[in-house]
């Protein structure tokens, strides 16, 4: 042992250690930056749906505030208003590349996860549009009852999809699941968002009533001829 440590002090001349460099103006600099521009967009998307929402709902307010907090949980679908908008196409145009699959097929060609309301059961069609680069679906719908009643699924975190143009039914928070959601209670008109934003007048048409709500990090839109409470079981009944 005596000989280890006289061969380490007979070394230590020859050892170097640099100084630990001062990095206190980077932090700084880094913490006067600004936020960079693709992180603020959620704040001013948070915003505008608050701005937009405001007018749309019924006298009781107070419940604003406690859905503001999880306003993005529906992202991708955003509701307008209008005093006059354009009538819906007699016929409007299907989704962008739109497919008809099996409900497995479509599972597998959308990514995200495709859940099923256990009140609806097994979805007489299941159609899919608007693929990527890579093929995966951005939408996926799920009709019932000969096509009355339909399921959108999308992920909308990202980005728009369903643009909402509301005159005249009511529209209100309700509740999923001990989760916030929108109930639009009448016929509005509704256009599809295509991947490079731009609205396509082509596809709108007149939707029924419907409500929006947000599943295991996926978007959700029932739209039919169904009493709110009626949607809201059904909602609920996700798996």
């Amino acid at each position: 042992m005596d000989d280890l440590e006289r061969q380490l002090r007979d070394l230590s001349p020859w050892l170097h250690t640099p100084q630990t460099p001062d990095v206190t103006a980077r932090v700084r600099a880094r913490i006067a930056a600004p936020a960079p521009q693709r992180r603020r967009w959620r704040y001013y998307l948070a915003a505008l749906l608050v701005a937009l929402l405001v007018g749309l709902l019924p006298p009781g307010r107070a419940a604003l505030a406690e859905a503001v907090a999880g306003l993005l949980r529906f992202a991708g679908v955003t509701i307008a208003t209008s005093p006059a908008p354009l009538p819906p196409a007699d016929a409007p145009s299907p989704l962008p590349s739109q497919r008809s699959l099996s409900l497995d097929e479509a599972r597998r060609e959308v990514r995200f996860p495709l859940l099923v309301p256990a009140a609806l059961g097994t979805p007489e069609q299941v159609l899919v549009a608007d693929p990527d680069s890579t093929g995966a679906y951005r939408v996926a719908s799920l009709l019932y009852r000969g096509g009355t009643v339909r399921l959108d699924a999308f992920d909308g975190r990202v980005d728009a999809v369903y643009l909402k143009r509301i005159t005249g039914p009511g529209t209100e928070w309700v509740q999923v699941n001990g989760a916030f959601a929108v109930w639009v209670a009448g016929p509005h008109e509704l256009t599809y968002v295509d991947r490079a934003g731009v609205t396509r007048v082509e596809t709108a048409r007149l939707a029924a009533s419907t409500l929006i709500w947000e599943e295991a990090g996926v978007t959700y839109r029932l739209e039919g001829d169904l009493p709110k409470a009626e949607a809201v079981g059904i909602a609920a009944s996700v798996w």
